[in-house]
């Protein structure tokens, strides 16, 4: 189709460009339309072996690993062999976290949108073995509970770690296998990597990180994430081909390339069903199960971001108009690229318009700063929000456990303004966004209860 090469050509001359604008080591991008499927790359790999990225050339995916984990316990209802509104109990009779109430009430459906309600961020490194999985999830049952089940979305990168572990033991085999067998060859992809073993097998980009705001992004000292966060998105790595595939078989009813069936059109259309709406102006406007749900200018679209150790996914996906673009990096600010990558894209096959991304006014109104106040923790982070002496908030953000060693030490102190309501927004940028924060709940004498990125934190004093 004539649009498709129009956009092949605009990516060959501008995907440099922009690479070097916003100092992004490599990209590889695919777009998918109407049957057709074109794919670019550009940039190196890893800085320190200057090796060129190609278009088959395999990235981490990151958290998108998310709605792979979802279809594959969506598989499993097809057969019959899970009900996602039954307690995960059913499946794992040893399933525990810090609140027992909750442990026996929540579902598979409840980890698969968000609403879960335990603390999400669990990053332990359980070993490499095909038991890493497993042995996380008996971990976790000092976990904190946050909210009662159902209650909230909190994005929540343990819950599909569960998730996963049901999907073991119903297959009785590891997360790897699932995915090779029940996806990637039913898919016929090529390109895909479930760990850095399978990786090294193709050309791999490596994460690079920036050692303070501003500077040149280095290698990371790691490739991956622990194996026990796998079917969270700690390894999976693919090129962008592999991953539209992958995408093309939800816009097909669940059909892959050869017709057969690998998810029941009744399942694809389930996954993106509105299961939570979000008010919060973070990460798209609605979940379903797995899929992030927009609601754009022109259209509805489907996706999920992903991030790793210096790596940065975007998957889009029209269903209405049959088109899907998915965007890999390994460094730098990618967030400017995605907007102009995708935004193109979206907007030049589907008439859709990506909404900017949110922006301070710095002329905003002061708030009552009473309510916002306070130290606010998770196992990875301790947030203070403070007030100075003219009456203006700030916000500090502490990283603890392997987000510490990530993110290099405490962040800057940034002032906080007035968003929307009980939303307020840094007035500097952080990697290369504004991220809104929103206030939630109440701790019974007026004060917000959690603090909302997209992951609730608990006040823990006033």
């Amino acid at each position: 189709m004539s649009e498709l090469n129009e956009i092949r050509g605009w990516l060959e001359s501008r995907l440099p460009e922009l690479l070097a604008e916003y100092k992004v080591p490599a990209a590889s991008i695919a777009v998918y339309a109407h049957g057709e499927m074109i794919d670019r790359a550009a940039g190196v790999l890893n800085k320190d072996t200057g090796v060129e990225a190609t278009a088959d050339s395999v990235f981490q995916i990151g958290s998108i690993t998310k709605v792979w984990t979802t279809t594959l316990a969506m598989q499993l209802v097809d057969e019959g062999a899970l009900d996602i509104d039954a307690p995960v109990r059913a499946y794992l009779p040893e399933f525990a976290v810090g609140d027992e109430t909750a442990s026996a009430k929540i579902t598979a459906r409840q980890l698969m949108c968000h609403t879960s309600g335990f603390e999400g961020d669990i990053f332990l490194d359980t070993g490499r073995g095909d038991d890493a999985v497993h042995k996380l999830v008996t971990l976790l049952a000092d976990v904190p509970q946050l909210f009662a089940p159902g209650e909230m979305f909190s994005y929540n990168n343990a819950a599909f770690c569960v998730l996963g572990r049901i999907v073991e033991v119903l297959r009785d085999k590891s997360y790897d296998d699932c995915l090779r067998d029940h996806l990637f060859t039913p898919l016929g992809l090529t390109h895909v990597a479930p760990s850095p073993y399978e990786a090294v097998r193709f050309r791999a980009a490596s994460g690079h990180l920036s050692p303070e705001r501003g500077a040149e992004p280095q290698p990371a000292q790691a490739w991956a994430l622990p194996r026990s966060n796998s079917p969270a998105g700690s390894m999976l790595a693919m090129r962008p081909r592999d991953l539209l595939t992958f995408a093309r078989m939800h816009l097909d009813g669940g059909r892959g390339p050869d017709g057969r069936a690998v998810l029941t059109p009744e399942s694809a259309l389930a996954m993106r069903h509105r299961e939570v709406l979000l008010d919060l102006g973070l990460m798209g406007d609605a979940w379903g199960l797995g899929w992030s749900l927009f609601d754009w200018p022109g259209g509805a679209v489907i996706g999920h971001d992903g991030g790793t150790l210096g790596q940065s996914a975007f998957l889009r996906v029209v269903p209405d108009h049959d088109i899907a673009v998915a965007l890999l990096t390994n460094g730098g600010n990618p967030l400017p690229l995605y907007a102009e990558l995708v935004g193109r894209v979206l907007r030049e096959l589907a008439g859709i318009e990506m909404p900017a991304l949110p922006v301070p006014d710095l002329h905003a109104p002061r708030v009552d700063t009473a309510r916002f106040v306070g130290e606010y923790a998770s196992s990875v982070s301790d947030t203070v929000v403070s007030e100075d002496a003219d009456g203006r908030l700030w916000v500090q953000r502490n990283p603890k456990g392997v987000f510490a060693e990530l993110d290099g030490g405490p962040s800057e102190r940034i002032e906080l303004v007035a968003y929307d309501g009980d939303k307020l927004i840094p007035a500097e940028p952080q990697h290369g966004m504004h991220m809104v924060h929103a206030f939630v709940g109440d701790d019974g004498s007026g004060r917000a209860q959690f603090l909302h990125t997209g992951r609730a934190d608990r006040r823990v004093s006033r």
